[in-house]
């Protein structure tokens, strides 16, 4: 058919160096852990236990943000991934991202946009044990429809477990160090948020020299309108669904972007086990690509957000 056909000329350009485990991939993923850990510290700073067992005891916003999660985006990479036209893998690239559950990077917007801080992590949290058993049964459910292949055994349950782990530890440090020396939060949250900044300019960079020049391959018109789409439909009806179930704002702003941020670390992961370097070829670079227009809109969010907050505080003086 012409959707394989498309996808073999993309995807057999691929060198297979692209998926050795150099020194800028070990430098990577060793970044990654320890920004994680700084930045989930000081995002548990802002926490507090008794608001965090509110949500558990009423847990109306988690349920929203769990339907809006595993009900919004696989639905959407779904409709997206026909749409475009995509070949078979680069359709299935784009569900398997779809499937996963919410990515630390929605904690992270959820406190740049004033949002609940303890509703962002325990939905996080519910996000990711969920996947253990609503991943397999979404990519069964939608990639009969993309993919000939079978995806049975594919999810990486190691990979939620360490992403659980290096969330929650660090998150239970911040909370302890908000309840036992609260003078240190201020100086903590801040620190995490300058580490953020300058981690993100070295993880680009790090991660375009990894990927080298097959990098280019994925920029295809497609590609990026799905890989640029994704991201905005699922914080728009994040809002929307929020907003129809009554939610405040901060929880509305707090939903919408634990919906469209995607844990992009797990997709890279099946992307490696599902598929042969010779099949995926340069969409294992794919969640990059879906990390920078996350990324990217996201900032745009909180710009317009953190303008209309000045515009709107003189105003109501």
């Amino acid at each position: 058919s012409p959707g394989h056909t498309q996808s073999t000329s993309l995807t057999s350009v691929a060198p297979p160096f692209a998926f050795s485990q150099q020194a800028t991939d070990k430098a990577l993923n060793a970044i990654l852990v320890v920004v994680l850990f700084v930045i989930m510290v000081s995002l548990g700073c802002t926490m507090e236990i008794a608001k965090i067992t509110t949500h558990l005891r009423k847990p109306k916003g988690v349920a929203i943000a769990v339907m809006a999660q595993y009900g919004i985006m696989p639905l959407t990479a779904f409709v997206l991934g026909k749409l475009f036209p995509l070949g078979a893998t680069e359709s299935l690239a784009i569900l398997i991202c779809g499937c996963c559950p919410g990515g630390n990077l929605s904690n992270i917007f959820s406190l740049a946009l004033r949002g609940d801080m303890n509703l962002s992590i325990v939905m996080t949290t519910c996000s990711m044990v969920l996947a253990i058993g609503l991943m397999p049964l979404l990519l069964y459910l939608y990639s009969g429809g993309l993919y000939e292949g079978d995806l049975e055994g594919k999810v990486p349950y190691k990979g939620i477990i360490t992403s659980l782990v290096l969330m929650l530890i660090p998150c239970a440090i911040g909370i302890i160090l908000n309840e036992k020396k609260p003078q240190y939060t201020g100086f903590t949250i801040k620190a995490g948020m300058v580490v953020l900044l300058l981690s993100s300019a070295a993880i680009i960079v790090l991660s375009v020299a990894n990927a080298g020049s097959s990098i280019t391959v994925v920029f295809s018109p497609s590609l990026l309108g799905s890989s640029a789409l994704m991201p905005f439909i699922g914080f728009l009806l994040g809002y929307v669904l929020s907003a129809i179930f009554k939610l405040n704002d901060r929880c509305r702003r707090t939903v919408c972007m634990e919906t469209g941020c995607q844990n992009v670390q797990l997709c890279s992961t099946i992307l490696k086990v599902a598929f042969a370097p010779e099949i995926i070829g340069p969409l294992y670079f794919f969640p990059l690509l879906y990390l920078l227009f996350q990324l990217g809109e996201g900032l745009l969010l909180v710009l317009v957000f953190r303008i209309h907050d000045r515009i709107k505080k003189p105003n109501g003086k």
